[in-house]
């Protein structure tokens, strides 16, 4: 072999190693970031209180007050003179700002979605607490939404370089009366919420924009805003009738080798509130969408439950909002559930129930973790074009060489006429030469057997064995075709063989056998007669030579035939229950009714008179007197 191309197969041979002992390593190392970064985080909660609204006398009386920053106590509905208290992870009162809120709760989340990680942000309470402000604000007092795409923003741009490449699109959507409607293209198309293999949730078509400023996040999101249910009602005036999702992707690319890509979700949610229909005034349409927010709210607080007691099905899939909540609770999210709550004392039920689910809500436990992607690595270090074609090169004149040396074999089809063979064996032949064709120059090449394992290249070499073995009987089956074919043009009389003597059939004369004679009257029960017009003919029903044609009828002999009139006329007049349940088409119902005609008519005079039953037609008398004429007789079966 030339020393040039060892060297080539030996650097060829040094890069695939290489190959293989980077990308096992980055393997290894992003196993390591998952399983390093896949620690329990308690969903965070944390408790608003808003201002007091009204005289502050009777039911506009406060009976919540703020203990501490994250205690709080209401008064006890069993007893006026106690108070019930709550401790959570942060409690804002009525002096807090839309800031203090910002500032101490979500902030310090959203750095983890620049590590790979999910983010959601929950606003609960019932109707009229403050959800929608606290997620949207005003322009004054802008809300938790506007000010965490204005910092999200401001972090992916500064953390951006050589290293990482960060990109941010958003989607908008509401869920209304459990339908699942975009908001950026609003339409009535209700869109499906799927799980991918990884077991995270999608909405397939839903829209997705790109955003690169926080100007263009105001471009989608104030239309989409204003796409979004809303109503008024008896306690608020612009009260929201649907959930309202904001999911932002912030998507990450290493700017160099292994180009690891990452992706994270923020989920942005304002909760329609929890109504009471006796104080809303609901009718109509704002009835039935206030059953569906209710069922929603409600079978989120089953999967709380579900998760709290480690139940093993958790009921994600009894509401589209639990389906698309499945990653905040029990999820891979760092979550945080901000419960909004109003002092009155006319909301003090709903207050009472939004602090048991904002109580049991901080006991969930999700486990966030970041997983990255690598692309192919297999493809993207595969050998040059450049040293392919050198190897080849190197290899062609040892082929050559080895192709020149081996002798031509002639066809084996050029050397027998395949004119003289039998079709079927002409095909076969040429079929079986064009697979050693194949065989020999697999093992002349050895390209398609380089990489084959030991079993299949067995395989083969048995194939081609038995194919050899093949085409040697076939020669010897041409052999002594062409051997007969000559033996048959010679002269001369061909040998006859003796013909083989036949055997006689001996068939011996019939006997005569007697039998008793019938008298015509005696064999013949019914006539066979043409409808119209037509000599009349007698033949047995018993006879199945004799079948009528569909152009005849068939009907009783006179004398049979008022013999089972008779008959059936005595069994209705003297006939209890039971004899009567006896005759065809006669139930016990019937029955009681010929019983209580006779009882008021006397005896029937004749069987026509069964028709006067009430309850019976005249169809379904004839149908009886039909069905048990025959059976009256005792020798034959009714026809039903």
């Amino acid at each position: 072999m030339p020393e040039a191309l060892w060297k080539r197969q030996a650097a060829h041979a040094q890069a695939h190693l290489a190959v293989f002992m980077t990308t096992s390593q980055r393997l290894s190392q992003a196993e390591f970031r998952r399983v390093s970064a896949k620690a329990q985080a308690r969903v965070r909660v944390c408790v608003r209180l808003r201002p007091c609204v009204g005289t502050g006398q009777g039911q506009d009386a406060p009976c919540v007050r703020g203990v501490d920053s994250h205690s709080l106590e209401i008064l006890n509905w069993r007893n006026e003179m106690e108070t019930m208290k709550y401790r959570f992870d942060a409690f804002y009162g009525e002096k807090a700002t839309q800031n203090d809120i910002y500032m101490g709760s979500v902030q310090p989340v959203l750095r983890h979605l620049l590590e790979g990680q999910n983010a959601s942000i929950l606003a609960y309470g019932p109707t009229g607490a403050g959800k929608t402000h606290t997620m949207l604000g005003s322009p004054d007092q802008p809300g938790v939404i506007p000010r965490a795409l204005r910092d999200l923003l401001q972090m992916t741009r500064n953390a951006s370089g050589d290293e990482w490449k960060y990109s941010i699109s958003m989607s908008y959507l509401e869920i209304y009366q459990e339908k699942v409607l975009d908001l950026l293209e609003p339409s009535l198309h209700d869109l499906p919420i799927r799980e991918d293999r990884n077991h995270h949730i999608l909405v397939p078509g839903l829209t997705q924009k790109e955003i690169t400023s926080f100007s263009d996040f105001e471009s989608f999101f104030l239309p989409a805003s204003a796409n979004r249910t809303v109503a008024s009602t008896q306690l608020n005036k612009r009260s929201s009738r649907s959930h309202a999702v904001l999911m932002v992707w912030v998507s990450q690319t290493q700017g160099w080798p292994p180009y690891a890509r990452r992706a994270a979700k923020l989920c942005l949610i304002d909760l329609a509130g929890s109504e009471d229909n006796r104080r809303t005034g609901n009718k109509g349409l704002r009835l039935k969408e206030s059953g569906a927010i209710n069922t929603s709210l409600f079978v989120l607080s089953k999967v709380v439950d579900a998760l709290n007691q480690g139940l093993p099905r958790v009921p994600y899939r009894d509401s589209k909002l639990t389906r698309l909540l499945q990653d905040s609770l029990g999820g891979t999210a760092h979550s945080v559930i901000i419960t909004n709550i109003a002092p009155e004392k006319r909301y003090y039920f709903d207050t009472l129930t939004s602090l048991n689910f904002a109580a049991k809500s901080k006991q969930v436990v999700n486990k966030p973790f970041t997983q990255e992607t690598l692309p192919d690595m297999a493809a993207a270090k595969r050998p040059s074009a450049d040293s392919r074609d050198a190897e080849s090169e190197a290899k062609r004149p040892c082929l050559e060489e080895d192709h020149q040396t081996q002798p031509e074999e002639k066809p084996l089809s050029s050397l027998i006429p395949l004119e003289n063979l039998e079709p079927a064996v002409a095909q076969r032949l040429l079929r079986l030469e064009a697979l050693e064709k194949e065989h020999a120059r697999a093992g002349s090449h050895g390209l398609p057997l380089l990489n084959t394992p030991r079993k299949a290249r067995q395989r083969l070499a048995k194939q081609l064995e038995e194919t050899q073995q093949k085409l040697k009987a076939l020669q010897e089956r041409q052999q002594e075709m062409e051997a007969r074919a000559a033996q048959n043009e010679e002269p001369g009389p061909a040998p006859r063989l003796p013909a083989k003597p036949r055997k006689k059939a001996v068939v011996l004369p019939f006997q005569k056998v007697q039998t008793p004679e019938k008298t015509q009257e005696e064999d013949t029960v019914a006539i066979i007669q043409q409808k119209k017009r037509g000599r009349q003919r007698k033949t047995s029903i018993s006879s199945c030579e004799n079948e009528a044609p569909t152009e005849w009828e068939m009907a009783l002999r006179p004398d049979l035939l008022a013999r089972g009139k008779e008959n059936i006329l005595t069994l209705l007049n003297t006939g209890m229950e039971k004899d009567l349940m006896a005759l065809h088409r006669i139930g016990k119902k019937k029955a009681r009714l010929i019983m209580a005609w006779r009882d008021l008519h006397g005896s029937f005079k004749k069987v026509e008179d069964f028709e006067k039953v009430e309850g019976i037609s005249a169809k379904q008398a004839a149908s009886f007197i039909k069905a048990n004429i025959l059976s009256s007789l005792g020798n034959l079966q009714p026809l039903d």
